[in-house]
């Protein structure tokens, strides 16, 4: 059976919404929109998350109104600031290991209102 031309994606499974004029990721999007909207109440919640990763614990950054090269310095900056690994996904930071306290700060001292949320 052929594609249907009109048919368009609507979700990523690996990222999350996409723009609805260029078909990519919202905080990737380039097709002239100034990034993605701030949705959600404006705190960033830092949690501690261990599924799917072998027990080993990762802190996940989520809530941050920016856009994805605002966040990949963002994540360079918290990486270096507790001396680990870490990566970008989506709209989320991921810092490799338990650093919510020392993330929490970092983010505190940069403006951000912070939570933690989960546990």
């Amino acid at each position: 059976m052929a594609k249907r031309s009109d048919s368009r994606g609507v979700y990523r499974t690996d990222g999350g919404r996409l723009c609805p004029q260029c078909q990519r990721l919202v905080v990737a999007c380039v097709c002239g929109a100034d990034g993605p909207a701030a949705t959600g109440d404006g705190v960033v919640r830092i949690r501690r998350e261990t599924k799917g990763r072998g027990g080993k614990a990762v802190t996940v950054i989520d809530g941050i109104p920016a856009d994805l090269a605002k966040l990949k310095s963002l994540c360079k900056q918290l990486k270096q600031r507790c001396g680990v690994g870490g990566a970008v996904k989506g709209v989320q930071l991921e810092i490799q290991g338990d650093q919510r306290a020392t993330c929490q700060k970092a983010l505190a001292d940069m403006g951000y209102v912070v939570k933690q949320s989960g546990g």
